[in-house]
């Protein structure tokens, strides 16, 4: 039986070692809420928001998520009393899917700690390795940009994926082919493009591209199928699927090959298992995008790649990447291109977190 008795908030800043730029903005911190959910016998979950300070990346920020937690979703959980982490009523608040997805993945954590099973277990997962790539932002020069690649090859990762925007796109997957041939390579465009530029982006299927992550708006799945028609790279959508529907629209519009799966984006695991289970049945493969999580996030994103549909190297890879030092221990680490998932029950990590708090009874 899952019954909560307390729910605790935990607000903080993590300076990230780089800024982290894409083709909207520049990330040099990332704000971060923890969800710390404890049930009656003292057994603790935790879930992560991966919502950023300003809504570029999505409508939710920070505040919002903090807000919902608050106001909406704790009132709502906890009176309730179920026996599997499938049976959480949210439906009750519209979209709002990254605050869920940080309630529901502490109520997952939690349901795994009590059947004393690791959490990629619980979901389905069918093993604890998971294949990694590494996500370069965009550079000051062409120079710093092919030493990031360097580096994250020497260090095992198993595929990159580059920024791009239409000003650069094409000098630097020149200059990238010319010093690395071979390497599993695919962009992301965040939404950088119009169907006006499809001459431009059709020039992209030279380079041997793994894919191109969401080329245009993250809400037009008609333009997206115009332009898979004309292009041979794939197309993945990630902007625009936030929801199962989404995901049905855009397969039935061959709107794209690929889709990424952002676990707090859809709202948390029973609605990113269902996405997951629907395109498998459909023959279109997944992969395990990433949003500069903190520990509870990653390895929760983790451990939502170990489904058998998975077909990439996920963006989620080490800690050390992105913090001076991460929330959990022992950190996330990377060995020949691979993250290796505890076997302990839950996430398997043990969390750390500052003192500041807010606890909701």
């Amino acid at each position: 039986m899952l019954a909560f008795e307390k729910l605790i908030i935990h607000r903080f800043k993590m300076p990230l070692k780089h800024p982290f730029a894409n083709s909207i903005t520049t990330i040099k911190d990332k704000d971060v809420i923890i969800t710390e959910l404890i049930d009656e016998n003292g057994i603790k979950g935790y879930g992560e928001s991966v919502a950023f300070a300003s809504p570029w990346y999505t409508e939710e920020t920070t505040d919002t998520v903090q807000h919902m937690i608050e106001h909406h979703l704790w009132p709502l959980i906890k009176a309730q009393r179920i026996e599997h982490p499938r049976e959480l009523e949210l439906h009750q608040v519209r979209r709002n899917h990254m605050a869920k997805a940080t309630i529901e993945g502490a109520v997952w954590d939690l349901y795994a700690k009590q059947q004393k099973k690791p959490l990629y277990q619980v979901i389905g997962g069918t093993t604890n390795k998971i294949p990694v790539g590494a996500a370069i932002g965009m550079q000051s020069d062409d120079q710093q940009l092919l030493i990031k690649i360097h580096e994250a090859l020497n260090e095992g990762y198993q595929r990159i994926k580059l920024k791009i925007n239409p000003t650069q796109d094409l000098h630097i997957l020149e200059k990238v082919r010319e010093h690395f041939p071979t390497i599993p390579l695919m962009v992301d465009a965040n939404s950088g493009y119009t169907l006006k530029d499809i001459d431009h982006l059709k020039r992209l299927d030279q380079y041997n591209l793994m894919m191109i992550e969401q080329p245009l708006a993250h809400d037009d799945f008609i333009d997206h199928a115009k332009l898979q028609e004309q292009i041979t790279t794939p197309i993945c959508l990630d902007e625009s699927i936030n929801t199962l529907a989404d995901v049905t629209t855009a397969i039935e519009l061959k709107s794209c090959k690929i889709i990424s799966i952002k676990l707090s984006k859809v709202g948390g695991f029973t609605n990113a298992i269902a996405i997951h289970d629907y395109c498998q049945a459909h023959n279109v493969p997944v992969w395990c995008g990433g949003m500069l999580e903190a520990g509870v996030g990653r390895s929760q994103s983790l451990a939502l790649a170990t489904l058998p549909n998975f077909q990439f190297p996920a963006d989620p890879g080490a800690s050390t990447r992105y913090w001076h030092q991460d929330i959990i221990t022992p950190e996330v680490e990377v060995h020949n291109g691979y993250v290796t998932l505890p076997e302990q029950p839950g996430i398997g990590y043990q969390v750390y977190l500052p003192a500041h708090q807010k606890v909701l009874t």
